[in-house]
């Protein structure tokens, strides 16, 4: 228990010392000591995904820069390229006084049977990792295991009394489904070659091991072809991925356990193609590349043999470019517009029979799946190409649906013996909390499929659309949150437990900063930029309470396009911010216990200034307002007394002026703060 009287005694130095930054520090030393047994109850390994099982051994290996490795396995670049990664990784962490050549390094054993083959989904990615006093073991049947290992050993690594250095334990892994992926979409807004290799670091901590390319798009065509270089040379405006940077990306992705997927939209969502060949579109032209957000007319013209002709052509050339057996054509949100209004495609409806676009559709899908077949390729799309309605013919079972509009389409998929995927629930760019994301099971308790229909469940993807993401802060809508995503389809389907997620969340979150991941530093940076100056400490206090609305709200708030810049309040934001979340937990604490050393938790929490934001005033001063009402409140609680009804209508009205949003924010602990109303003012009306 907390000595409440040292915490009275603080507060009063604290209120009546004229430096706010020494007040800011005592209050800052006192919370950390409030909140320590808080973190210690129940500790664990920072690990996530969480493996299948981990021994806990008495002892511990002290860490030594380098690791020494002796490899019992096949050769290949995996490996020692792995080694050498997380070795720096490790060293990085530790400190020069690790790298002591009297030391020696550490003792790394690593035992494989096999180079995986990521072009077979079910490559054997299990592991066990054992360390002692000795050193340092690992076995897997593939190279592929030995990188999860590492990356699992790099988790491991802590720090206590005696130095840096490794638990001694015996972990035993492997992953519940063998397809982990991240959709990345360069086309609303493009990311470069490095945006894509850094993201690739983040996947390969936390064993993702699908890199989902979205390439073409209303808003952009992303890839060069060397085919029809008037593709990206009309529809990128200058923006796009060279073959070399695809080369590049696939090399690294391989070094990393991680397969490359691309996704060419059709036959909607197709306006940068037109751009230059406007003769393949439903309508005349000409086109220009789209800056709006949304769903558009522009479609391929289905009845057009040139079209298949020409997409022959294309997706041939991009089917030897990308090693894996997978192409994903989209398939997703054509309105059908363009098709209605063209006589000539309804003739061709009439001719063969086709009632209806959704019928056009599928016609169209079917000529796809030749194609693909023909070039060697396995046909993913969104949930809508295994739609067959009007007695229109279904495509073969070996295709893979890609279920976004909900779990339906999944389960459909595999009742009828298809390959799903889930993406629904993982759209990361609607910043929900992570706890949404991580209790979104693919094959919940409650699934209605059967044990045979279950295994057409291949796993799932996060959707990192980027209508309001660009280069620069792409990082902080994917990081920390896409890691308790990875664990959900790595780990066991009970390992459930929020709390803990979000224990092992925020030191993921400093392992994902120390490796190179910017989501950290591209929010301070943005920070910067909206203050105009180097101090941005105040601001940022703010901005760890506040998250962008959810879901598409951004969209009706403001009018966004391609050439909006995101430099706003709402891009610096982040979802699920972990002050918000601190907040919340103590807030929920005094309402339950009305113990007062949440209390004083609580207080030394909501002692930060909000005076000096000028760019941001409105939600400053609500912000202040609220936890000062806030904190009469818990006085209130703590005291098992109500509040006084003058009290009670003034956290009325700061709640009702601190709803939001202020500038496509909210504060991101708003329902905690009313859950506090309405126990303080339980009578008040």
């Amino acid at each position: 228990m907390v000595d409440v009287v040292g915490i009275t005694e603080l507060d009063t130095v604290c209120l009546s010392n004229p430096n706010p930054t020494l007040v800011r520090m005592i209050r800052a030393c006192c919370l950390l000591t409030l909140l320590t047994p808080m973190l210690l109850h129940g500790q664990s390994l920072p690990l996530m995904p969480w493996p299948a099982s981990v021994e806990m051994h008495g002892g511990r290996l002290a860490f030594a820069a380098p690791l020494r490795p002796v490899v019992d396995g096949p050769v290949g670049t995996r490996v020692p390229s792995a080694v050498a990664r997380w070795s720096a990784r490790l060293a990085d962490q530790a400190g020069p006084e690790t790298a002591a050549e009297s030391r020696g390094g550490t003792p790394l054993h690593l035992r494989f049977s096999a180079v995986g083959n990521l072009q077979d989904p079910a490559v054997d990615g299990s592991y066990t990792l054992a360390i002692d006093s000795n050193g340092i073991t690992i076995q897997a049947p593939t190279d592929i295991g030995v990188l999860h290992a590492l990356a699992t050993l790099y988790q491991c690594l802590q720090k206590d009394t005696a130095g840096w250095g490794f638990p001694a334990l015996r972990i035993t892994d492997k992953p519940r489904f063998v397809w982990r992926g991240l959709l990345i979409d360069p086309c609303r807004h493009f990311m470069p070659r490095d945006v894509i290799l850094r993201e690739l670091d983040g996947m390969e901590l936390v064993k993702m091991n699908v890199l989902h390319l979205h390439l073409t798009e209303d808003q952009g065509f992303r890839i060069e072809s060397k085919l029809f270089p008037e593709l990206h040379e009309k529809g990128s405006e200058g923006d796009f991925l060279s073959q070399d940077d695809i080369h590049k990306i696939i090399e690294q992705a391989d070094l990393r356990g991680i397969c490359v997927v691309p996704e060419f939209d059709l036959p909607g969502h197709a306006t940068s193609w037109f751009c230059s060949h406007p003769e393949l579109a439903s309508a005349p032209g000409p086109y220009t590349v789209e800056t709006r957000f949304g769903v558009f007319g522009p479609t391929f013209n289905p009845a057009n043999e040139a079209t298949y002709a020409f997409l022959d052509r294309f997706l041939g050339e991009m089917a030897a470019l990308f090693p894996d057996p997978c192409l994903h054509i989209g398939g997703d949100e054509n309105n059908g517009k363009q098709w209605d209004a063209n006589p000539a495609i309804q003739a061709f409806m009439k001719k063969n029979g086709l009632p209806d676009n959704h019928a056009l559709q599928a016609y169209f899908n079917q000529r796809m799946y030749t194609m693909l077949k023909r070039h060697g390729k396995r046909m993913i799309g969104w949930d809508e190409i295994g739609d067959a309605p009007g007695g229109a013919q279904a495509l073969p079972q070996d295709i893979t649906i890609q279920s976004w509009r909900g779990k339906d389409g999944l389960v459909q998929a595999a009742r009828t013996g298809r390959d799903a995927l889930l993406s629904n629930g993982w759209y990361i760019d609607l910043c929900q909390s992570t706890a949404y994301h991580y209790l979104n099971d693919p094959l919940p308790p409650d699934s209605p499929l059967n044990v045979e229909e279950r295994t057409h469940v291949l796993g799932g993807e996060a959707t990192m659309w980027a209508e309001l993401v660009d280069a620069r802060n792409v990082d902080t809508r994917i990081w920390p949150r896409t890691a308790a995503i990875a664990e959900r389809l790595w780990s066991a389907d009970t390992v459930n437990g929020v709390e803990d997620m979000y224990r092992r969340l925020d030191a993921v979150s400093a392992q994902l900063d120390a490796i190179g991941l910017r989501h950290k530093s591209a929010q301070e940076e943005l920070l910067r930029l909206i203050t105009g100056s180097g101090d941005i400490s105040a601001l940022k206090q703010l901005v760890g309470v506040l998250e962008p609305v959810p879901g598409y709200k951004r969209h009706q708030l403001a009018l966004h396009t391609t050439h909006t810049p995101l430099t706003g309040l709402a891009d610096a934001a982040v979802p699920d911010p972990a002050m918000a979340r601190r907040f919340t937990h103590l807030i929920d604490r005094v309402i339950q216990f009305k113990d007062t050393a949440d209390a004083a938790a609580l207080r030394m929490l909501a002692g930060a200034s909000y005076s000096n934001v000028p760019c941001c005033a409105e939600v400053a001063s609500a912000r202040a307002t609220l936890e000062q009402c806030a904190l009469e409140a818990v006085t209130a609680l703590t005291g098992w007394a109500p509040l006084q009804p003058d009290a009670c209508n003034r956290f009325k009205q700061a709640l009702e002026a601190a709803q939001g949003p202020f500038q496509e924010c909210r504060f991101a602990d708003f329902d905690a703060f009313q859950r506090l109303y309405k126990a303080a003012c339980p009578s008040f009306k």
